[in-house]
């Protein structure tokens, strides 16, 4: 199942470099949306996917998209969002650069969990490293290697008393997140303020939302960890590391990471990793239909295309309840239990392309040219396979096939409409 938030969210403040002000929003979206910006204070402007080919490499900051259709210093909000495995979201804001709040992660991590998550019927994309691979670029040193999680391994190394050579070790998950990197604050020094603003940068920075080091100490604040430093970076890399549009499984280890480098990386990454699906399980398929035993005929979906297509799986048994009174002593699955379980698929399409599947059900309201080609006896397994050719509002129309061993044993032309329960 794939995620997205349950209901709208937003925070509101000042953007750390371009230091305009922006209310953000997050909202629902529909599976296999993706995670999008959208900068809803230009006109008919796209959405930007969060993904690394529309990164542009900038300095001090992870850009997404060109001007004038822009978003800038997005790492913050896309680390809250990776961490916590939404794979659905769009991300609206009424300027050019998220608010910076704190100058963490942790603001965004708790509005994401405090709207809530729903799960939508739709095939998760996993990144599997399949073999090492290093770059380099500058001080900047990338190393990954296969793993069945995602696990970072971070070394900074700065001449300052305060932070010198730092290491930090994690493996990622949304409880790790939150308790480990959430809060570590973004950081610079005294000695950089004014040739980084003479080149248009750090315009909305503070010491109340950053940590400013000059050479004896912070300057009017204080750290939340002595290792802040190397936290904040790990946590930088997790939000640029979403740029790959999948949920990543590798084990890195950088040294002296940076915004470039690591949308490099991710870059290489991309040719380097082997793209994998979830299938629906039945615990994911009862999440979304209200049939239950004996009605619920779909076992797995093996494949979903948001909007266009769907493939289904239903394993015919000899305890099928259906064989004690059809033909006894001549099992045959009856044609239009066939056709009710093709059905149950394309619900399971149909409720992918609504933000609230579970108060929503789907009825039938037509059948067109059926056709049933050979029996189907116990110990067959049945692939559906489902394309939704139109949809206007809450109408809709199918076409379907079944299959047993590549052979088309049922097909039928199938309209719908989604309802209110």
């Amino acid at each position: 199942m794939r995620r997205t938030i349950a209901a709208v969210v937003q925070v509101s403040g000042t953007g750390l470099h371009l230091g305009m002000d922006c209310t953000l929003e997050f909202r629902p979206a529909v599976a296999g949306h993706g995670v999008t910006f959208h900068r809803r204070d230009i006109p008919g402007a796209a959405p930007i996917p969060a993904i690394a080919e529309h990164a542009v490499l900038t300095e001090r900051r992870t850009q997404l998209g060109e001007e004038p259709n822009a978003v800038h210093t997005v790492e913050h909000v896309l680390a809250a969002v990776h961490a916590l495995e939404v794979d659905d979201l769009e991300i609206s804001m009424d300027g050019p650069e998220p608010p910076i709040m704190d100058g963490s992660a942790g603001p965004f991590f708790d509005a994401l969990r405090g709207a809530g998550f729903a799960e939508r019927p739709g095939c998760v994309r996993i990144g599997r490293l399949v073999s090492p691979i290093r770059l380099v670029d500058g001080e900047s040193t990338y190393e990954a290697v296969p793993s069945d999680r995602l696990e970072l391994d971070i070394t900074i190394d700065f001449p300052h008393a305060l932070i010198g050579r730092q290491h930090f070790r994690l493996d990622v998950t949304a409880e790790r997140f939150a308790r480990e990197l959430a809060w570590a604050r973004t950081f610079g020094f005294v000695r950089e303020v004014e040739p980084l603003r003479a080149r248009g940068l750090i315009r909305g920075a503070s010491t109340q939302n950053a940590v400013v080091l000059d050479g004896s100490g912070v300057v009017e604040n204080t750290l939340r960890s002595p290792d802040e430093f190397v936290r904040h970076k790990m946590m930088d890399c997790v939000g640029d590391l979403a740029l790959a549009g999948v949920r990543l499984k590798a084990r890195i280890v950088a040294h002296k990471p940076s915004h470039r480098g690591t949308v490099l990386f991710v870059r290489a990454l991309q040719a380097s990793i082997k793209q994998e699906t979830q299938v629906l399980g039945i615990e994911e398929i009862m999440k979304v239909l209200p049939h239950r035993y004996p009605f619920l005929l779909v076992d797995r979906v093996i494949e979903i295309d948001p909007n266009k297509r769907i493939v289904g799986i239903k394993n015919v048994t000899i305890n099928e309840p259906f064989f004690q009174g059809h033909f006894p002593g001549h099992p045959i699955m009856p044609g239009v239990l066939i056709v009710e379980a093709m059905a149950q698929v394309g619900g399971m399409l149909l409720m992918g392309t609504f933000p609230d599947p579970g108060s929503k059900v789907v009825y039938f309201t037509s059948l067109n040219n059926v056709k049933w080609r050979r029996p189907v006896k116990p110990g067959d397994q049945l692939r559906f396979e489902l394309d939704l050719v139109q949809v206007r509002g809450m109408m809709c129309k199918m076409n379907g096939v079944a299959k047993v061993d590549g052979e088309i044993v049922c097909e039928a032309e199938m309209g719908a409409m989604v309802r209110d329960k």
